[in-house]
């Protein structure tokens, strides 16, 4: 198992999941990224929406952009 803080674990597979509803998701493939921040589409799988909600750096500043207003 693979842990990375800003994305999925990776487990390899095959792979069972018991949900909270006591449902199981299983996957046959040999390493599965389940997602660890509950934003999935397909959850319990990673479908990377983690990387969407991160946020971008500010837009550079215009140079010419008149900074003191009159």
């Amino acid at each position: 198992m693979s842990v990375d803080p800003q994305g999925p674990v990776l487990v390899e597979g095959p792979v069972e999941i018991v949900l909270d509803d006591g449902t199981v998701a299983r996957s046959d493939r040999f390493v599965v990224a389940v997602c660890s921040c509950r934003r999935s589409r397909t959850y319990p799988w990673c479908d990377t929406s983690h990387r969407r909600r991160e946020r971008a750096d500010p837009p550079p500043e215009d140079e010419h952009e008149d900074r003191n207003p009159r």
